[in-house]
């Protein structure tokens, strides 16, 4: 029989977790509690808040004893980063749900976060129909909106309560099946401007008997590749799209970190990289651009996306940071340089062609790699060019070997 832990703070809203619990059971299936509340709980939970207190190595009753619920709201986030992955590894729930405001959800969600991919984990908060960016990060975790406030039962709590607890039942009983031949795993990354030399390459690399993960390159496809590979899931890395450093350098709307572009390198899993769409920066509608870039060369990609293209100074800053992230590399790396556009914007007679722009990141990149370290290809076609796209395939399996 399957266990559904139920994580929340017990002090404040311990009827409407109650109610939760009741509803769990009716469907056959175990609870397992885990109060993560500054102060006493209104039942006795399986694991307590001095528990998770002692996880983050604090005392909680102390701090319950200063009324301090903004120390207590750090120490217990801590604590569920630390108890909330050990408990299932112990066995002692199959899956993860919660109900909570912002306190709640930071609390919970901390935990969450530290559970592998693919551990079901729910999140009903006041908070998912706004930037849950911050809960969610290159986790799984799904938000449902609560609706109303997580404060007494009525009509509406109920009903969005007991929807939640079926939809966690339905995940913890439906278990997808493990595949029967596991095939090694590529990571790849792709931007719309970047998606024909993806699909070739992914293509080529499925008909050689490779599994393809494709992480759009949004700040968050970028972290969550990254996470993935620190995980250890990922035997091969095919990052040909690294836009979001200029995000990331410049200011736009889909940076993913300064971190981006290590964990290959640090895990030592092989990797080839190229340039793909360094020629963008991206922003939101086109009255969202900031007014310092209004006078630059903007290119509306749809209502909702604008883009700016990079200049000689950025792309030289680029290449400088792509180079030290590659420099860093344990492992096998390779850079593939398109040399005739590294994005369908960047190709002559398109609205971000850059014969001089991309010359100097090329130059930069070449100037700046350790060749000790780093594999130089250079190929006189541009980005989306198939023979591009195989040559790259090609040359991740040869690494990989």
């Amino acid at each position: 029989m399957k266990t559904i832990a139920i994580a929340g703070t017990f002090d404040s809203k311990g009827a409407e977790f109650l109610y939760v619990k009741s509803v769990i059971e009716s469907l056959g299936l175990h609870t397992f509690t885990i109060h993560c509340g500054v102060f006493e709980p209104m039942f006795k939970p399986d694991v307590s808040h001095i528990e998770v207190g002692k996880a983050a190595n604090a005392d909680i009753q102390e701090i319950a004893a200063r009324k301090d619920r903004s120390a207590g709201t750090e120490v217990l986030a801590r604590g569920m980063e630390k108890i909330v992955p050990k408990l299932y590894a112990e066995g002692k729930f199959d899956g993860i749900l919660s109900f909570g405001g912002t306190g709640g959800t930071s609390i919970v969600t901390a935990g969450m976060r530290k559970l592998p991919i693919g551990v079901p984990k729910l999140m009903v908060s006041t908070v998912a129909s706004g930037n849950t960016e911050p809960y969610v990060g290159t986790s799984d975790i799904i938000m449902f909106p609560s609706i109303v406030d997580v404060s007494g039962l009525n009509s509406f709590s109920t009903k969005i309560f007991t929807n939640a607890a079926h939809a966690m039942a339905g995940m913890v009983q439906f278990e997808s099946a493990p595949p029967q031949d596991k095939k090694p795993l590529i990571a790849a990354t792709m931007f719309g401007v970047t998606t024909p030399c993806v699909n070739y390459a992914r293509e080529y690399l499925e008909e050689q008997g490779y599994e393809v993960l494709v992480f759009h390159a949004t700040g968050t496809g970028g972290k969550t590749m990254e996470a993935l590979i620190e995980g250890g899931f990922i035997d091969g890395v095919l990052d040909l799209t690294t836009t979001e450093w200029c995000d990331e350098l410049v200011g736009g709307v889909l940076a993913a970190g300064p971190h981006r572009l290590e964990a290959a390198g640090r895990c030592k899993v092989p990797q080839v990289v190229s340039t793909g769409a360094l020629d963008m920066v991206n922003f939101g509608p086109y009255e969202s651009v900031p007014e310092a870039f209004k006078g630059r060369n903007l290119y509306k990609h749809n209502p909702s996306v604008t883009l700016m293209r990079t200049t000689l100074a950025e792309n030289q800053k680029l290449g400088e940071i792509l180079a030290d992230k590659l420099n860093q590399a344990q492992g096998k790396t390779a850079l593939m340089l398109p040399l005739k556009g590294v994005s369908m914007l960047d190709v002559e007679g398109q609205p971000f062609y850059g014969a001089e722009e991309d010359a100097v990141l090329f130059a930069t990149l070449k100037q700046n790699i350790n060749r000790q370290k780093v594999e130089l290809i250079e190929m006189d076609t541009d980005i989306n060019n198939q023979v591009f796209a195989v040559a790259a395939a090609k040359k991740l399996i040869e690494l990989m070997k």
